[in-house]
């Protein structure tokens, strides 16, 4: 019944901003253009881009694009955890300092504001990393500027820092939309042979994603279309029955 009821109501939106303090991160979020010389590196926006191509191959019931879900997934985790490691290093460097000084946030007199237009759970992840590095590096600059730390321990922290966030990002850059369904591996066609070509140098994909019993927490629902009786074409949601 409370279809009959549904009213014009239209998407819902909100105002997000991302503030960054340091050039460094603020060259993680734009990344680099390809050049002659330079590959290129790409910054939060082409990661979030890849992120969406993903979830629509994932609906589509491609099981490549939910083993890559799955891997960017625990790649956040395994990068959230590489950055707490260099903060809580930083934690030991500032206990040197004497209990008589106390040293407030280091921050920018003129940080730069962004607003931020992301549609995937994944990618405001991927945002919440980018401002632990801006953290992180503030932190850095300032035991440098005390004394705490070397001009060396400092690039060398900055950088390791910075390659967490671009390796994340530069795994997003190797999917690519394999074309099949899992009902193609299922018949074992032409399609499904064409994507395990595809993604042969990844190796076997892990039996229990192939057939959809474990996908990501950020999976989106699986959108298969399906004969009805006019003999037109609806759309079954497997994950999310409607209200």
């Amino acid at each position: 019944m409370a279809d009959n009821y549904r009213l014009n109501i239209g998407s819902l939106r909100s105002d997000v901003q991302l503030t960054l303090h340091t050039h460094h991160a603020a060259r993680i979020w734009m990344g680099r253009q390809k050049s002659d010389d330079k590959p290129i590196i790409p910054g939060l926006a082409g990661f979030c881009a890849m992120l969406n191509r993903m979830t629509r191959g994932a609906a589509q019931d491609d099981p490549y694009s939910d083993w890559w879900i799955i891997q960017i997934e625990e790649k956040v985790a395994a990068s959230n955890a590489e950055l707490k490691e260099i903060d809580k290093r930083l934690d030991d460097v500032m206990a040197q300092l004497p209990s008589t000084i106390s040293i407030g946030d280091n921050l920018s007199i003129q940080p730069v504001q962004l607003p931020l237009f992301i549609s995937n759970p994944l990618g405001f992840k991927a945002v919440y990393l980018l401002t632990a590095y801006d953290e992180i590096v503030r932190r850095i600059l300032l035991a440098k500027h005390v004394g705490l730390i070397g001009r060396q321990d400092m690039e060398i922290w900055i950088d390791e820092g910075a390659s967490v966030l671009r390796r994340l990002f530069g795994l997003a850059q190797l999917y690519r939309y394999s074309g099949a369904a899992r009902d193609d591996f299922a018949a074992n066609n032409a399609k499904a042979e064409a994507a395990r070509k595809m993604y042969e140098r990844f190796g076997e994909i892990p039996q229990d994603i192939l057939e959809g019993t474990r996908r990501s927490t950020f999976a989106p629902p699986i959108i298969r279309a399906q004969s009805g009786a006019d003999g037109l074409y609806a759309s079954e949601i497997d994950d999310e029955p409607e209200a």
